[in-house]
């Protein structure tokens, strides 16, 4: 199995275990504290993983330039849009149908990494994304009133504008974020990704620090008091983050989202044997094609 492979399926593990713990602060603060965690927090095991690698390998540290500074500013900025978006859809009635259109983010990482990067895809991939696609959105609405008619026909409401904005922006930071490792042009993919992720994380730290300092102090507070968990949000976090990173130095952006659909799985599987929820046979089904898509993307 490929490295790339192996890396983008640990990553996937990472962020599900990572979007548990976030469920966990959201009791004991809000939105932007539990958003903010897994920036602020993961500082620094970001520079942890740049250290070992500088010294405990020996891997020379890259040179800084003036493109890999515009790609990533343009990547932490854009995850950070995403995010907002994603989080403005919950409030509104029908969020399922949004989440379910943020997650066409793969095909969008498809279009993006071509028009950047020249990055081709190939129709196995194409597929791939395709049917792993259908699988999630079937495990997007199985819990809710919003049926398959409902996504339909909700192609043109704001919600679904929402959605599909997010997925876009979601597509492009990913991209960016391949482009801004590819560029730094060595020693290997490990330190160009470890390098890439401290650079993102300090600017998103720093941007959320500032906007929570204006317009929701009283979350600093609150994320004082809960700094044992944040502090392994931000582990785990910051680990998936360099696993992305990883992958998607050694693979088109589009072929690691498309990949890291698997996350559905876990998130299923938490929500079965973590908090004991009720299984359907629309959620099955999904599993059932995001792995089909999945074994389509490895084999063709």
């Amino acid at each position: 199995m490929e490295t790339w492979v192996l890396i983008t399926l640990a990553a996937a593990f990472l962020q599900n275990i990572r979007s548990v713990l976030q469920k966990h602060l959201k009791g004991v603060m809000g939105t932007t504290g539990a958003t903010f965690v897994r920036f602020g927090f993961g500082v620094p095991f970001a520079l942890v993983f740049v250290g070992l690698l500088a010294f405990g390998l020996d891997y020379p540290v890259p040179r800084l330039n003036l493109g890999f500074a515009g790609w990533v500013t343009l990547a932490a900025l854009a995850q950070i849009a995403a995010q907002a978006l994603l989080i403005q859809i919950f409030s509104h009635r029908n969020f399922t149908v949004g989440t379910a259109y943020s997650r066409t983010e793969p095909a969008q990482a498809a279009l993006f990494g071509l028009i950047f990067l020249g990055d081709r895809v190939s129709t196995g991939t194409l597929l791939a994304i395709a049917i792993s696609l259908v699988g999630v959105v079937l495990i997007s609405i199985a819990r809710s009133a919003a049926g398959a008619s409902a996504l339909l026909r909700s192609v043109f409401s704001r919600t679904a504008a929402l959605g599909l904005a997010s997925g876009t922006i979601f597509g492009i930071a990913a991209v960016a974020y391949r482009a801004a490792s590819l560029s730094l042009e060595g020693p290997n993919f490990m330190m160009q990704a470890a390098v890439t992720l401290l650079a993102a994380i300090i600017l998103q730290t720093i941007v959320m620090l500032v906007w929570m300092t204006f317009k929701a102090p009283e979350e600093l507070g609150r994320v004082r008091a809960a700094w044992k968990i944040s502090a392994l949000v931000g582990l785990v976090g910051a680990t998936a983050s360099f696993g992305w990173f990883m992958a998607m130095t050694l693979q088109t952006a589009a072929a690691v989202k498309a990949l890291a659909q698997v996350e559905m799985i876990f998130t299923f599987a938490s929500s079965v044997l973590v908090f004991r929820e009720h299984v359907n046979r629309l959620e099955i089904s999904g599993c059932i094609l995001i792995v089909a898509g999945i074994l389509v993307l490895l084999l063709v």
